[in-house]
């Protein structure tokens, strides 16, 4: 039987062809015109050489250009690649080659990054421009996607897939610093997308959807472009989050479903102006990506009338794995229970399961866990220990069979739902001739849950300030990498085997006594 996740786009495009599926400002797409445009990317994907199975990679912002793109490649029976629009060269370079890209898609205003990313690409041969037919035509580099989709045929015919084929490759990290691709199949994804759907959002073709989320991160692909445009629903787009903009949005387009990470949510609620707008028309509110504070959770409630439901999941599955659901009581502080199909266990340090109310490691299985890491057997084989997934989440489970995340075993530190890996950070410290010895945490912030900070030791006779260093980072990794404040230190505090102890940092930065 086959499967492929962009077929449910013809199912919505037969039933609500002149239906508008995807708005940004003034620009408009009907579901016809988004399937017709995605059928044109496939068509030019093939003149390429692009065949079942290749990688494509895009690095494209919110616009209706993404969801298109997407589709298209999927339509070509090609594995997409989504790559972080706030990397720099080196980074994107990574993902081009771990991924054996190859072809590029990158929107215009990241054409320098993108140049420095291609010039030693062993497999990605070609690069395409994407930009708005009213920019500029002629890239400097690359070739124009607006003249390659106007001699692209709509004719294509989509390929076939198989359900186990992959249909995404989405790259995340654990502790190592170097990025892993998880292989997520055609029905991982199609999966996801249908329950969350039917059993979350509960999205009908009524719906209005708000795509502030990064499409290129797998909350935004699952719970709001792919369920959206499979329910027939409208998927607003908004490129970058400000939150008076997302109000005003939200009440000119009479939204109805939002889903956020936590930071956007508060800052939803800090804006001075925010009694001013009308967001009456919002039914339904979800959030993931990292732990929603209860005060949070409770002021949006009683400020805009929604309860917001906070679910759980990660790149490797899907990503939703539990939720709170309307017709389940909802308990604040908690993830929720697993969705149907998907096991959750509490896992011992000694590999048996936990007691109720005993913390330990999230494990899972199910039809949302990837099928692995992109040629890398070793780590796809840690990950699967004992036929389960292992998350790197610690939490416990209550007589209910809610979970609630209490820490996380891997040092991944969640800074306004993007993660940021610690070895990653200090790596490009290292690389400062000044830095002797370099520690990265995540310490408590308000407003966008975790900051990152650095703890750094400097070599003997060597100097350099914080804002050195920290300009350092900055030229050297996307910002939100970058770190926050940057704190010197005589030496980092060691245990026995020399091991940095990086939890009396975090304490201490917590406590206030190494801010």
């Amino acid at each position: 039987m086959s499967l492929n996740l962009a077929h449910f786009l013809y199912l919505t495009a037969r039933e609500h062809p002149e239906k508008t599926a995807v708005v940004l400002d003034d620009y408009r797409f009907s579901y016809q015109e988004v399937l017709t445009y995605a059928r044109r990317v496939a068509s030019l994907l093939h003149a390429k050489g692009i065949r079942r199975g290749d990688k494509v990679a895009m690095m494209i912002p919110n616009s209706p250009h993404f969801p298109v793109i997407y589709f298209g490649a999927l339509l070509a029976g090609a594995v997409v690649v989504p790559v972080n629009c706030l990397l720099k060269g080196h980074e994107i370079h990574y993902y081009l080659e771990d991924s054996d890209a190859r072809l590029f898609f990158t929107w215009i205003d990241f054409l320098d990054e993108s140049i420095k990313a291609m010039e030693e690409a062993l497999t990605c041969q070609h690069l395409v421009v994407v930009s708005y037919p009213n920019d500029r035509e002629d890239p400097v580099a690359g070739e124009s996607f607006t003249k390659l989709l106007e001699e692209a045929s709509p004719d294509f015919d989509m390929v076939e897939t198989m359900p186990d084929d992959t249909a995404v490759l989405l790259y995340t990290s654990g502790t190592t610093g170097h990025p892993k691709g998880a292989e997520l199949t055609h029905f991982n994804m199609f999966f996801n997308a249908y329950y969350t759907m039917h059993r979350i959002l509960y999205a009908t073709a009524d719906d209005v959807s708000l795509g502030v989320l990064p499409l290129f991160h797998s909350f935004g692909q699952t719970c709001v472009q792919n369920a959206t445009l499979m329910a027939g629903g409208t998927m607003v787009l908004v490129p970058r989050f400000e939150a008076q903009r997302v109000l005003e949005v939200i009440q000119r387009d009479r939204v109805s479903v939002i889903a956020m990470v936590p930071t956007m949510y508060f800052w939803m609620l800090h804006e001075k102006r925010n009694g001013t707008y009308d967001l009456s028309s919002v039914r339904m509110a979800v959030s993931g990506g990292s732990a929603l504070p209860v005060e949070t959770l409770t002021h949006f409630e009683s400020e805009f009338g929604v309860r917001i439901l906070e679910g759980y999941g990660l790149s490797e599955t899907s990503p939703v794995a539990s939720f709170n659901v309307i017709e389940r009581p909802c308990k604040p502080g908690s993830i929720g229970l697993p969705v149907w199909g998907c096991e959750m266990r509490i896992l011992r340090d000694d590999g048996t399961f936990a007691d109720v109310g005993e913390v330990g490691e999230i494990v899972m299985r199910g039809h949302n866990v990837m099928k692995g890491y992109y040629n890398k057997q070793v780590a796809t084989e840690e990950a699967f220990e004992g036929g389960w997934f292992h998350t790197g989440d610690l939490a416990r489970m209550d007589e209910d069979g809610y979970f609630f995340i209490v820490d996380r075993k891997k040092d991944l530190i969640i800074r306004s739902g993007m993660n940021v890996y610690p070895r990653e950070v200090e790596e490009i410290l290292y690389g400062h001739p000044a830095v002797l010895e370099a520690a990265v945490v995540g310490v408590p912030d308000e407003a966008r849950g975790e900051e990152v900070k650095a703890f750094v030791t400097l070599k003997s006779g060597s100097e350099a300030s914080a804002g050195e260093l920290l300009a350092y980072c900055r030229e050297r990794m996307a910002k939100f990498k970058c770190p926050k404040s940057l704190e010197f230190l005589p030496s980092l505090p060691k245990g026995p085997t020399g091991k940095i102890l990086k939890r009396q940092l975090r304490n201490g930065a917590s406590a206030g006594t190494a801010g």
